[in-house]
This record gives structure tokens, sequence and C-alpha cells, in this order.
């Protein structure tokens, strides 16, 4: 059972490793998300190496991501049906078992791309069943107190997994073989599983529906459909998600396609200047997620929202209008840091606020919807790149101070705590 902290006073920003579940659920996700990144360069890299073809390359990613967007709806709405630890464990045992099946596969030379494009296909499959639980599981191992400060500590650790796991990938395959990158993704699943299984939560109260009533059993489709009713229902849902897929259609356009043509075209400064901008963008964010958990307490979310929003299209603009390396290295930094900082109230507010009994499913609803807006922006961002990089800053600027204005316009949502 999770335990409650005593301290007296605001609760610090490590007062969450105090206990043996929380690091042991740290553990787990940092390594799952290492796995994850693992997973990205191993598919590709052995996918040129058997193909030679950047086209077969996409159809690769293509299955693993499809149905990871997909079944994201599926798994949240089992991750409230059924234990979320039980869904993570379940998760991270079946993709060690796929990675060192296609990792042995790749050293007996058995391995075809139709075998790449199966085991793609069911790694995303199962991987929509892991994160809407790691992020509904939180609640119910820590009190609402250190929710805060726990949410930083996991967002710092999935920020610095993200980072760091394509590299090590990238470094395996450079000294070995590719398909030893897949057992080394296994065992980081494999520990992930062993990790959290050891996580000892609160017992779950009996389940009741959105009304409080007794739940009766319904089907999978009627509890999907309920999950996202009842995120479309509250405003202040509507407003965090709202935000979320648009910082999520920043990601996705202007952090790639963006930056590239920015580094390339604009400043002048090729890769090297592309690595300084994604690092700036990575280690703001993970300041900005300490930060937030450091100060803690409970401020008034839906006007951090509104000023996320406004932030981000300042930098938007300052980046499609300034042509100055240091400028926009600043930018940059300053853009990922009011990211990371709004994400650690923002997450806390949902899991504080939601039933737990829908939360999963919240969630699952939020990141589905992250996953929709991606091709999107960078379909969209691509061809504004092609025109006009500035174009391209101007059109995401305006979306988020539209979005910041209509943050700023609904009480409801500035009163959010």
């Amino acid at each position: 059972m999770a335990t409650t902290l005593a301290d007296a006073g605001r609760p610090r920003l490590w007062a969450p490793v105090r206990h043996r579940s929380f690091r042991l659920l740290w553990t787990g996700q940092a390594l799952s998300l290492l796995g994850d990144g693992f997973s990205v360069v191993a598919f590709s890299w052995i996918t040129l190496g058997l193909t030679g073809s950047t086209l077969t390359l996409g159809y690769v990613l293509a299955f693993q991501a499809v149905p990871r967007a997909l079944f994201t709806l599926v798994g949240g709405s089992l991750g409230d049906s059924m234990s979320p630890r039980t869904l993570m464990v379940a998760s991270s045992w079946t993709r060690a078992a796929l990675m060192t099946a296609v990792g042995v596969a790749g050293l007996t030379g058995d391995l075809t791309v139709w075998m790449l494009c199966a085991a793609a296909a069911a790694f995303g499959t199962v991987d929509a069943f892991f994160q809407p639980a790691r992020v509904s599981i939180l609640p119910s191992v820590v009190d609402d107190e250190l929710l805060t400060p726990a949410n930083a500590l996991m967002g710092a650790g999935a920020r610095t997994a993200a980072i760091i796991g394509p590299a090590i990938g990238g470094l395996v395959i450079a000294l070995t073989r590719a398909p030893v990158a897949f057992l080394v993704d296994a065992a980081c699943f494999a520990l992930c599983g062993l990790c959290v299984a050891r996580v000892r939560t609160r017992p779950r109260k009996p389940r009741t529906g959105t009304d409080g009533t007794p739940e009766k059993q319904a089907s999978l489709a009627a509890r999907i459909r309920e999950g996202i009713t009842y995120t479309a229902r509250d405003p202040r849902l509507r407003t965090v998600v709202a935000l979320d897929t648009a910082v999520n259609f920043c990601y996705a356009g202007p952090f790639t396609v963006g930056f590239v043509t920015l580094a390339d075209q604009v400043l002048r400064g090729g890769s090297a200047t592309l690595g300084v901008l994604n690092g700036s963008l990575a280690a703001g964010a993970v300041l900005g997620t300490l930060a937030g958990g450091a100060l803690g307490g409970r401020p008034r979310v839906g006007l951090l929202v509104a000023a996320l929003a406004g932030w981000l299209g300042a930098g938007m603009a300052v980046l499609g209008l300034v042509h100055s390396t240091p400028v926009v290295v600043a930018t940059v930094l300053a853009m990922g840091f009011a990211i990371g900082f709004q994400g650690v109230f923002g997450l806390s507010w949902i899991q504080r606020n939601i039933p737990q009994n829908v939360l999963s499913r919240v969630v699952s609803v939020d990141m589905v919807l992250g996953y929709a807006v991606a091709p999107l922006s960078l379909i969209v961002c691509g061809v504004l790149a092609g025109r006009d990089v500035s174009a391209l800053f101007g059109v995401v600027a305006a979306l988020l101070a539209a979005t910041g204005l209509a943050v700023l316009a609904s009480k409801a949502v500035r009163e959010m705590r």
C-alpha cells in the first residue's frame, strides 16, 4: 500500500524518492522509455541494412506507429477496468519476448522484412497498453500532496531516457551488430517488468460510473465512448487536451522540419546547429520539469495553460523573425523550459481531479489526439517550410495565440487549481 509523507509544509522535490514503490515505478518507466528509444534505432538500422530502402523503412515505422495510435484508447479503457500495474508488467514482458525473437532471428540470418513489419506492428500494439497505464498508476502509488514532485521526477526521467535511449542504441549497433540492439532492448523491457511487478499500490475502490452509481459491465466500445464523452463534456479537460494537442503540433512539425530548415537554410550551421537546437529544447524541458516539481503547490493551472500558449507563440514568432544563432538557442531553451514547467502541473491536475475509474481513458484520449496531429503537423510544416520558414513559424505562433485567448475566455478554466 502506498505510504504517506508526514513532513510538515510543502513536499520537497525529492520527497517521493523516499518511497520504495515510487523508486521502482520511476526505474521501470525509465527502462521502458529507454527501450523505446532503442527500438526506433534498431528497427531503422536493421531495415536499412536488409533492404537499403528508405521507403521500406517508412513502412516498418508506420507498422509500429499506426497500431499504437489505434489501440491506445483500448489500452486506456482496460487500464480503468484492470490494474494499470498488471497492464504495464504484461506489456513490458511481451515486448521483451518480441525483441528477443527479432534479435535472435537477426543473428541467425532468418530475419525478413515481413517479419520486421509484423514485429513492429505487434510492438506498437502492446506498447499502446503501457502508455496510458504509466500515467494513471501514479495516484495509487503516492499521495495527492506528492503528485507534483512525483510527476516532475517521472517527467525528468522520461525526457532524459528519450534523449539517451537512441544514442546508446546507436552506440551498441556501432560496436556490435544491429540484432544485438534488439537483445539489449529486450533486457530493458524485462527489467522494467520486474521493477513494476514489485510496485505496491493502494487497493482500488469499487468501480462506479461517472455519475457515481455502481458501474455495470459495459462493452469495450461503450467504455471507450464514455471516456471520450467525459473528456468532451468538461470545459477544463477540453482546454488541457486542446493545449496538449497544440503543443504536440508544435513538437512534430516546427521542432523537426522547422529546426532542420532553420539550422540549414537560415542559421547556416548544418547538423551541428541542429543538434544544439534539439539539445536546448530537451535541456530546457528537463529544467522546467524539475523547477515545477521544486516549486510545488497548486497554482492556477488554467492561467499556466494560457501563459504556456502565449509563451510558445511568442517563441515561434522569434524563431521566424530572428536569424541570430545565440538568440534562437536561448529562445528554444526558454520554450522547452515552459513546456516542462507547465506539464508538471497540468498532469498533476488531471491525476488529482479525474476519478480513478475514468483516468486512464482520459489520458488515452489525450495521447491519441497527440498521435493524430503529429503527421498532420509534419505535412503542413513541410509545405510551409518549402515556401518560407518564417511562414511556418508564423502560422504556428498564430495557432498558439488563439489557443491562449480561448483559454482566458473561460472562467471555469481560469480558476482551475
